[in-house]
């Protein structure tokens, strides 16, 4: 497989995610790279991520008060030679490297409906301090390199996917492998059909990118697909309308900050974690944008 195919905006410089870095917005780039599948699902019966209705009949208290910060990530593997995009790329090395340096840090990772139970009913996240690992669009490097990583740690993830656009003859994950990453414990959610811009589309096409998407996905994986990202991080209020109307419990933006509790579901921060970031830096930037003001009420990649 020699070419990766993702639609993606608002890449950041050189550092993971800052905030302060210009963003450029790309409609439909190609990133080239060729990747393996060793031939290694995850064994057992696939069983459905940990939902935030199922995990509020566990022991909780009063709601949960603390953010939790939010990393985004791409292709988990090196940039060929002229990539559009290079920064998405977190060469398999890094990437374990990150993750070790979180663990020593005191960070453990969960997924986005076990923090929505924290925040909603109190239900513990365990003992240090939680964190949410999210991959967008469905790279088989999610599956061939990250899995691996995550699984030895004992952590899971959530994985936003994209379901068209990204066969797996370019780099796509196959539903054998997506099914693979539910069987190992990963949240399944989705970034619509083909990560169209949402605030440019009418409200049937809006409809179809984000409700029957849903309905899609749990149809076909039987998960409960509880959480919306926003393709390049692009929304507004009729798009946050539409998505809420589809039933989703909340969404992820590109802004990068921590996700609280007191703010809306809707425009959820994120960290997008760029190549060549060493794990001290990584550390360095999660901690950096704490106190981050709220998500706009709108973003356009401007």
């Amino acid at each position: 497989m020699a070419v990766v195919v993702v639609l993606m905006g608002n890449l950041g410089g050189g550092k993971a995610g800052s905030a302060s870095a210009k963003t450029q917005t790309a409609d439909h780039t190609h990133l080239a790279r060729g990747t393996s599948d060793p031939g290694r699902h995850a064994s057992g019966q696939a069983r459905s991520t940990t939902t935030a209705s199922n995990a509020a009949t566990a022991s909780g208290g009063p709601p949960g008060t603390a953010a939790v910060p939010i990393l985004m990530y791409h292709v988990i593997a090196a940039p060929p030679p002229g990539a559009p995009f290079p920064g998405l790329y977190v060469v398999p090395s890094e990437f374990a490297a990150q993750m070790e340096a979180l663990k020593r840090a005191g960070w453990h990772a969960v997924t986005l409906d076990q923090v929505q139970a924290y925040w909603q009913h109190g239900v513990s996240l365990g003992p240090g301090k939680p964190i949410v690992l999210t991959f967008d669009n469905g790279y088989q490097s999610q599956y061939t390199q990250a899995l691996a990583v995550l699984r030895r740690l004992g952590w899971v993830a959530d994985e936003n996917l994209q379901l068209t656009g990204l066969p797996p003859s370019q780099g796509g994950l196959s539903q054998a492998q997506v099914r693979g990453l539910v069987a190992a414990g990963w949240e399944l959610d989705t970034q619509g059909f083909s990560h169209a811009d949402l605030i440019t589309l009418d409200s049937e096409q809006l409809h179809y990118q984000v409700a029957v998407a849903r309905s899609t996905v749990q149809q076909r994986y039987d998960v409960p697909v509880n959480w919306f990202c926003y393709p390049s991080g692009h929304y507004n209020a009729t798009v946050i309308a539409a998505v809420k109307a589809a039933g989703y419990t909340g969404s992820t933006t590109v802004v990068p900050g921590w996700a609280h509790p007191a703010e809306d579901r809707y425009r959820l921060h994120r960290l997008r974690v760029l190549g060549e970031t060493s794990p001290q830096a990584l550390l360095a930037e999660i901690a950096s944008i704490r106190d981050d003001p709220p998500a706009p009420a709108s973003y356009n990649g401007a």
